[in-house]
């Protein structure tokens, strides 16, 4: 079935995600990920776009955004990728030997109260399901880290949840995923769909005029 047609509306809440082409190591030395967190505060200060969380791995990134106006996600997702591409090239003198990543970024609409946390968690253990690190907020690409041990200047890049992140954040963060939310998350990745309640899809489904109406399982519960 085809994915989700893309939509790109100001005050919602999106799940975005890449990959290097063939799943190359993209993120070797400490200048590649502090060129990319560059990258973000530019494209952020460009178009206003709210950054709320965000984790760069080795071979691939996610992000939780949320724009201002209609169209700026894509705005923003364009000056991020052209220029590190750009960049990446130059730095390791690969021009012209072809793509960076494996295609275009991949965004999907993220429904507010649980469902936008149990995302937030899931992007921010990233390092620690692939055992890079045992806590979150040791994993120093990340917004996990800028949460709990950043300056004032590099808490700028991050912007406030529209649901606000649990008290105790450091234990909550560091607990152990439910494996029914992650196959939920998965699932919106893997299957192109949105993430939230059924409910809350039909109405994306028959507000944007998205042509699937696939159901994710398991759901996340009421904190």
């Amino acid at each position: 079935m085809p994915r989700l047609a893309r939509v790109d509306l100001a005050n919602e809440v999106y799940h975005v995600i890449n990959r290097a082409n063939g799943r190359m190591t993209i993120f070797r030395e400490e200048d590649d990920y502090l060129l990319f967190e560059k990258l973000i505060m530019e494209a952020k200060e460009l178009t206003g776009v709210r950054v709320i969380a965000y984790v760069i791995m080795p071979n691939h990134w996610h992000l939780i955004l949320s724009p201002i106006r209609d169209g700026d996600m894509g705005i923003f997702m364009h000056r991020l990728t052209n220029s590190h591409t750009r960049n990446y090239h130059v730095l390791t003198k690969t021009i012209g030997t072809g793509h960076l990543y494996q295609g275009r970024y991949k965004s999907f609409l993220v429904d507010s109260d649980s469902y936008l946390l149990s995302l937030l968690k899931y992007v921010e253990r990233n390092p620690v399901r692939a055992k890079l690190t045992e806590k979150c907020e040791d994993w120093k690409w990340g917004s996990s880290w800028r949460r709990v041990n950043g300056t004032t200047k590099e808490k700028k890049l991050l912007d406030s949840s529209p649901t606000p992140i649990p008290h105790g954040y450091i234990k909550w963060v560091n607990e152990s995923d439910k494996e029914e939310e992650l196959t939920a998350i998965r699932n919106s990745v893997n299957k192109g769909v949105p993430f939230g309640k059924s409910s809350w899809v039909d109405a994306m489904v028959a507000e944007h005029g998205l042509e699937s109406t696939r159901r994710l399982t398991g759901r996340p519960k009421k904190r």
